[in-house]
């Protein structure tokens, strides 16, 4: 049996499966992983990528930030791919109890999922840090400089920046679903951001799936390693 035809056999087997994913399911939309920092994005930012995603940068240099921010972080008009609708059917199923992501797109909700996650936040929500009001997206496209609310405060994404700490409930719900699931998929990450990465290690399965381009550190822990595009993977294993 291939690795693949493993894959969907699990697939079909469960009704307890969780999805933890991260930046590799959206670049097949066309949003990039930042980290792959181009030779373009080296003219225009005298900082790092990672530099200018933390606190500090955000509190600091309000304006730099949403240079980049706008630049890089925001693609309003990217669609769902393979991966993110056959997670969308594998839930409407009953097979799949949740997907945990690190990615602030909002392209699992477009896809229709409904249990989803989000350790990082979402671009699609932003609030105004006097008042608290809720803002869209469309806040801080059509806005310039650093967008401010109708109190006069400023307008700050709700997405989890480096030195900021994760949404504890949000953790939570997500540690006690990869407890108790019987198969966890990992797909597209590298499993280097901490904490999310070790959320890993509360799976108490033995059906841990990874789905990734590149090597991972965990892939000797896996009990299922599948080399490849991640919308073609989950794609043909669920029918999408």
């Amino acid at each position: 049996m291939t690795e693949r035809e493993q894959l969907k056999k699990w697939i079909n087997e469960s009704s307890n499966i969780v999805f933890f994913g991260g930046a590799g399911v959206s670049t097949e939309s066309k949003i990039p992983d930042f980290r792959s920092t181009d030779g373009l994005y080296n003219q225009k930012y005298a900082y790092p990528p990672e530099t200018i995603l933390s606190h500090t940068f955000y509190v600091r240099k309000t304006e730099e930030f949403y240079r980049f921010y706008r630049d890089k972080m925001l693609f309003p008009d990217a669609e769902p791919n393979r991966a993110h609708k056959a997670l969308a059917k594998l839930e409407e199923d009953g097979k799949l109890k949740a997907v945990v992501t690190q990615n602030i797109d909002g392209l699992h909700q477009k896809a229709g999922s409904r249990e989803v996650l989000e350790l990082h936040g979402s671009v699609l929500r932003n609030y105004c840090t006097r008042c608290g009001k809720f803002y869209e997206i469309d806040a801080i496209l059509d806005s310039e400089g650093v967008p401010k609310c109708s109190c006069g405060g400023t307008i700050k994404p709700d997405v989890v920046l480096y030195e900021e700490g994760l949404d504890q409930q949000t953790l939570r719900k997500a540690v006690s679903y990869i407890a108790n699931a019987d198969v966890l998929i990992i797909g597209g990450t590298s499993l280097t951001v901490y904490p999310a990465a070790g959320l890993i290690d509360y799976y108490q399965g033995n059906k841990l799936v990874l789905i990734n381009k590149s090597v991972t550190p965990m892939d000797s822990r896996a009990d299922l390693v599948i080399s490849g595009p991640i919308g073609e993977i989950l794609g043909d294993a669920v029918g999408v």
